[in-house]
């Protein structure tokens, strides 16, 4: 148990210090783009100076706006989520590695997820993917299910055999009618008759 608790404050502290790395980079990075931006290439300044009372010089090509936006996204996807990943991995290989063999003590259970070796499978396992005991019951209850269709729709083709044998019974789609409605009816149809003077 002990083992266990070093562990996971390892694992506490070496994610701290990877996040930190991972900010510094950031900061280095973003640091070093703005300085390239913003300081002026004197020769490209020289040249744009020395050619403003000649002939006109800019030259008319093609947008490259779709191809610089695609490579911005790109890097920016890049950094926010290739660099982490692969950091990420490379510390847990090289600090973490696969887990070890040992005796289970005394009265624990282990849990499916503790089986595999690497850490990060252990953690999918655990967080993302489903157990194999989740997927065989996943399986069992839709064989379950299916046999219960197929029962129904058997039982529901003998019931429509046997009303189709005798034809003398209501089928569940007959919808009754109410018996008072037909004797108020027939009662004006009678006062009518009456009244009319018709046969």
């Amino acid at each position: 148990m002990d083992m266990l608790v070093k562990n996971q404050k390892r694992i506490i502290i070496t994610s701290i210090i990877a996040g930190i790395l991972i900010i510094i980079v950031g900061a280095i990075v973003g640091s070093c783009l703005r300085v390239s931006a913003l300081q002026p290439d004197s020769k490209i300044a020289l040249q744009a100076i020395r050619q403003m009372s000649e002939h006109r010089t800019m030259h008319i090509k093609p947008s490259r706006w779709s191809w610089n936006r695609f490579k911005d996204m790109m890097h920016f996807y890049i950094m926010l989520g290739v660099v982490p990943s692969a950091l990420v991995i490379t510390y847990i290989n090289i600090f973490i590695g696969p887990a070890r063999l040992a005796e289970i003590p005394e009265g624990y259970v282990p849990e499916a997820h503790e089986y595999f070796p690497h850490p990060i499978t252990r953690w999918l396992t655990k967080h993302i993917y489903r157990s194999y005991q989740q997927e065989y019951e996943v399986m069992c209850h839709h064989i379950y299910e299916t046999e219960y269709q197929q029962k129904l729709r058997k039982a529901e083709k003998r019931i429509k055999q046997k009303m189709a044998e005798k034809q003398d019974t209501q089928a569940y789609y007959y919808q009754p009618v109410s018996s008072r409605n037909e004797r108020a009816i027939r009662d004006r149809n009678q006062n009518t008759v009456e009244i009319s003077g018709s046969n």
